[in-house]
């Protein structure tokens, strides 16, 4: 099962064309941050959850190896990934097999392992994850990194470029030591030739589940100045809500189950902005 470089070279030595689980997926998002912490994985779950309920049919994959924290926050944490003649099948979170997830954490026999991997292993699963999960056709492949600029991200842009992928979302939080992380990951955007669609602001502001009141608790505007300094779009701010986390504690679809709510609303919104600029890219 974890013999990716070996697999490889079998193809290789068989003439075997290798897999290609991403033929038929529309668009490829990235969500990235400089730091972790920023809410990066809420701000794919969220925005997976979003694209299902719009009625498009969406993937979304975890590379974050060191860190698969997406099962549990999907609610597909003790399912188990099954193999078909193409590869890897994704669990899915409803029988309308809409909303596919791959992790790393589906393969630990102990959810409470470590993954203690040098870099060469770490790639080699990643390639498999980009070329043997069997998504089908998908509107959205949403792809979960982790923190940093490191093997990891360099391994799944390369691995990506042949199919054009739309951009990259950057997830930040007001205060300046994640501020100045993330303008590396512009940096690295713009080294590796990725577009950025935007920078999402997130935990700004606490929306009060009684009131709806948005307050500030830490500073606010670091990712619109941010944005602005990088001149790269700014997709919007996300305030802290007691809700989004209890939902994402249960692994459900915040966007779904809260109806209207600044938190709702602000994650409604950044989604027809990055619509818009995947249009204005296409």
């Amino acid at each position: 099962m974890w013999s990716a470089a070996s697999r490889t070279k079998n193809n290789m030595a068989d003439n075997i064309e290798a897999p290609d689980g991403l033929k038929l997926v529309k668009h490829v998002i990235l969500v990235l941050s400089g730091k972790g912490g920023v809410g990066k994985s809420t701000v794919a779950t969220q925005l997976s959850w979003a694209l299902y309920n719009k009625g498009y049919k969406v993937g979304l994959l975890d590379v974050d190896l060191c860190g698969p924290s997406i099962p549990r926050m999907m609610n597909v944490e003790n399912h188990d990934v099954h193999q078909c003649s193409d590869g890897w099948v994704p669990v899915y979170t409803s029988p309308d097999q809409r909303l596919g997830v791959m992790s790393i954490g589906f393969l630990l026999q102990d959810k409470n392992d470590a993954i203690v991997w040098r870099g060469p292993k770490k790639n080699a699963m990643i390639k498999q994850f980009l070329s043997d999960v069997c998504w089908g056709e998908l509107d959205y492949l949403i792809i979960d990194t982790p923190p940093g600029t490191s093997d990891e991200h360099i391994t799944v842009i390369e691995n990506l470029k042949q199919y054009n992928p739309d951009g990259a979302v950057l997830v930040t939080t007001p205060q300046g030591m994640a501020i100045t992380d993330v303008r590396r990951e512009v940096t690295f955007c713009h080294k590796t030739k990725i577009p950025v669609l935007g920078i999402i602001e997130n935990m700004s502001g606490f929306a009060c589940p009684h009131c709806s009141e948005c307050t500030n608790v830490f500073s606010k505007g670091g990712g619109e100045g941010l944005a602005k300094e990088c001149k790269v779009p700014f997709l919007g701010c996300i305030p802290l809500d007691p809700n989004l986390t209890q939902n994402i504690e249960a692994g459900k679809s915040f966007t779904n189950l809260m109806g209207s709510s600044p938190t709702v609303e602000a994650l409604n919104s950044i989604i027809t902005v990055m619509f818009d600029k995947i249009n204005v890219r296409n």
